[in-house]
């Protein structure tokens, strides 16, 4: 029996970046029920603490998801964590773009708020590694 998995992506601000991949990739933010959010602090199963406002609405503080825009592709969670990022990534996401595109894309994430690191070939196959607004990396093929 195969798996199911979600990529989950720790973070300091999980409902900005999520905002910030929803644009970059044109999928979307996964809403959130805050009646189910309500519900659960007013039955004592979450405090008022594990919610907060985002874009004027009710939410989980601790995460922010994506949702695919076709069935079969990864959901993407994005997930709050206290420390900083200290590192290089021990895994990263491949956005594909070919290489027609790749450039007007590194060009409008850039100007989104990205960061271009560095660029790579291997053979006939070439990328350029970015990082997101808190400093994931990630590759554009």
């Amino acid at each position: 029996m195969a798996l199911d998995f979600q990529v989950t992506i720790d973070c300091r601000s999980p409902h900005e970046l999520a905002d910030w991949w929803a644009e970059a990739l044109g999928w979307a933010v996964e809403p959130q029920d805050e009646a189910f959010i309500r519900r659960m602090v007013a039955a004592g199963m979450a405090a008022e603490s594990d919610t907060t406002t985002h874009r004027g609405r009710l939410v989980w503080r601790v995460g922010a998801a994506l949702t695919p825009p076709e069935p079969g592709r990864p959901r993407v969670l994005f997930q709050a964590v206290p420390e900083p990022k200290t590192g290089k990534n021990r895994l990263h996401l491949d956005v594909r773009v070919g290489a027609e595109q790749r450039e007007a894309e590194v060009a409008r994430l850039v100007a989104l708020g990205a960061t271009e690191l560095w660029r790579g070939s291997q053979g006939p196959l070439q990328w350029v590694t970015l990082a997101d607004p808190e400093g994931n990396e990630f590759c554009l093929a």
